[in-house]
């Protein structure tokens, strides 16, 4: 994909929709924390369910560290790995309160620092709540950017390095956005629609599959 495609790729997504936004229902900066956290390997749809009932008991850190494992436990039962994440999502709040006020921190390495918290967690974050122009990759990012040929990379640091270069400035606040949606509903990871994508003409995979009218 050379830069004039990256143009052209972005430009089309952002055409289709022109405001993207996650797909996790929060109503605060700790509720989007939490909810991050509880999504890695689930779905966003399966998280809201959880989230939904755990957010109207316990929306801020001190309610949920009143909550206990235990307690946090019974709310995200339906969630993957919810043991571990309960243990991380608790530890995180008693974190919040003692150092950060009960606020969410607004730096990388500070969001990092908390359980359970990758830099993937920290990038939605600082993206969606504070507005930074930053690249979460998740599975959807790394396999539409490998795909595509937008920013190959064996890693997702390597991919993300490759999208601080390649994406226009205009298009970085919302980037990640598209790329999530896009790799979630288009371009699947088994077999991916590239008769229905409308960036297809500017993909290193679907270009090359394109045949003449």
């Amino acid at each position: 994909m050379n830069d004039a495609q990256v143009e052209a790729f972005f430009a089309t997504l952002q055409a289709a929709n022109p405001h993207p936004v996650t797909e996790l229902e929060f109503s605060s900066v700790f509720e989007l924390l939490a909810a991050v956290l509880l999504s890695a390997q689930a779905t966003d749809v399966g998280v809201n369910k959880a989230t939904r009932r755990l957010f109207a008991a316990a929306p801020t850190p001190r309610s949920m560290l009143a909550l206990g494992v235990d307690g946090l436990e019974t709310y995200i039962r339906s969630i993957g790995l919810y043991r571990t994440k309960a243990r991380n999502l608790i530890a995180t709040c008693a974190i919040l309160l003692d150092r950060h006020g009960g606020a969410v921190p607004r730096t990388l390495e500070a969001l990092q620092a908390l359980p359970g918290v990758g830099r993937k967690t920290a990038n939605v974050v600082l993206n969606v709540a504070f507005g930074e122009a930053t690249f979460a990759v998740d599975t959807h990012v790394f396999r539409v950017a490998n795909r595509t040929g937008l920013a190959a990379g064996r890693t997702p640091i390597e991919v993300e390095s490759g999208l601080q270069r390649r994406v226009p400035d205009r298009y970085r606040s919302d980037a990640h956005h598209w790329l999530i949606l896009h790799g979630r509903y288009v371009c699947l990871a088994r077999q991916p629609l590239c008769q229905r994508c409308s960036v297809r003409p500017y993909c290193d995979h679907g270009g090359a599959q394109s045949v003449p009218d």
